[in-house]
């Protein structure tokens, strides 16, 4: 019988989490961190009254000592509101865990590497002197391509919540995604908009030089080929530090298109819509994964992202307890709505922590403290790769993984209404 583990009461459902608290992570350049590894004066909403509602093996004796965990993202930096993500719900999720059993715990380091291989590199270092045995992160793909090459010579277990390219995970056993890979968040879109907006005129807009961007990219391309769909106007840009759009969306509106499928980043995402509503540009925009935030992006009028469409694993608006308890208890520390690069970073944690326990139930117990990264990471590695090992979470249910590290799940599709996601 299939052994699957659910973590999706465990916040709404924790006695007291009276040691929930840290600063949210600053520094840069690799030097800044946050660690968490027990109580603090600050606390989030709890539920009096009541012990944690989660299967017996996350609650074992049989997993013990304390485990160094470290994340790396962008903190600062055009890119912070992605990594900034990660560092608080990977926290959140920390406190939790160390709230359930006075035998395990978790100590946790977030480092900054604004966005940028070199420097995600030097925080990945600056981890591995900390003494930190398993990663989580890189929170961008290209920074965590780069990082992944380093971890893999060590042998060094990474589970990335939100970095997305196949380059991070290509022949790399030891590297693991909780988000979507690219070819797949490609594919969805093509499948909804042939089912939802056949006779749509499709234009895009894309970043060539990222590899997140370029990957989603290619994948749509491809599977509207096979579904047969034309995308009339296909541009591209140089990198997220460009300002001006008006060539791309010039050609998108020469060719009479409707519909603008834009796989890139949240920031030159919102410079899009504020230059398409000042030429009179009105399309239909769907985006993926990496433009959630733009809600949350300084500066930006929410207004001219009304109506944008979608396709993500997390939808802050969802009405199940657990989202909802997340959402509050992420509001109540941080004072904003979760991302979903949050809620990936959030499922990191629980799933790792989720892995270990399965290995100590069926291994008669298992002790981090002194288990060096290498050994660890064979550890995970063949849980991952266990076809009786899936778990439910913020982002998927029942999610599992093949050796390629890809995640198996399907994503949902929201859409933007009044400056707020609500679930299609």
């Amino acid at each position: 019988m299939k052994k699957h583990i659910s973590f999706l009461l465990a916040l709404a459902l924790c006695l007291s989490l009276s040691g929930c608290g840290t600063v949210p992570p600053s520094g840069t350049s690799g030097s800044g961190s946050s660690t968490s590894s027990g109580d603090t004066e600050d606390s989030m909403p709890t539920t009096p009254g009541k012990t944690p509602n989660i299967p017996t093996a996350q609650l074992s004796d049989q997993l013990t000592g304390t485990l160094k965990l470290g994340t790396i993202g962008p903190l600062t930096g055009g890119a912070a509101l992605y990594g900034t993500s990660v560092a608080n719900a990977a926290s959140i999720a920390v406190q939790e865990i160390n709230t359930f059993s006075e035998q395990f715990q978790i100590e946790l380091s977030s480092q900054d590497d604004e966005h940028d291989a070199e420097k995600s590199v030097n925080a990945y270092n600056v981890l591995k002197d900390w003494g930190a045995q398993i990663i989580v992160g890189s929170s961008t793909s290209t920074p965590c391509a780069a990082v992944a090459a380093e971890a893999y010579a060590d042998r060094m277990f990474m589970l990335t919540p939100s970095a997305s390219s196949p380059d991070v995970n290509k022949g790399k056993d030891n590297v693991f995604q909780v988000c979507f890979s690219d070819p797949n968040m490609g594919v969805a879109p093509a499948h909804f908009i042939a089912e939802n907006f056949p006779d749509a005129r499709i234009s895009m807009i894309y970043n060539n030089a990222d590899s997140y961007s370029s990957g989603v990219a290619q994948a749509f391309i491809t599977e509207t080929e096979k579904l047969g769909l034309d995308i009339l106007s296909i541009t591209t840009f140089p990198d997220d530090n460009t300002i001006d759009f008006s060539v791309q969306l010039s050609k998108a509106m020469s060719k009479g298109t409707d519909l603008l499928f834009l796989p890139i980043y949240y920031t030159p995402a919102s410079l899009i819509m504020h230059q398409a509503d000042a030429m009179g540009y009105d399309s239909t925009i769907i985006g993926v994964d990496g433009m959630d935030g733009i809600l949350g992006l300084k500066g930006f009028d929410t207004s001219l992202a009304e109506g944008v469409i979608m396709l993500t694993p997390f939808s802050a608006s969802a009405g199940d307890p657990a989202t909802v308890q997340f959402v509050e208890a992420y509001r109540a520390k941080f004072k904003e709505i979760p991302s979903q690069f949050a809620a990936d970073s959030y499922d990191a944690v629980y799933i790792l922590y989720a892995a270990l326990s399965y290995y100590a139930e069926a291994n008669g117990g298992l002790d981090v403290t002194n288990l060096t990264y290498p050994e660890l990471c064979e550890l995970l590695i063949d849980v991952f790769t266990d076809s009786d090992f899936s778990v439910d979470g913020l982002t998927g249910m029942g999610m599992t993984w093949n050796a390629t590290g890809e995640v198996n799940k399907l994503p949902s599709t929201v859409v933007i209404k009044n400056g707020t996601y609500v679930g299609i």
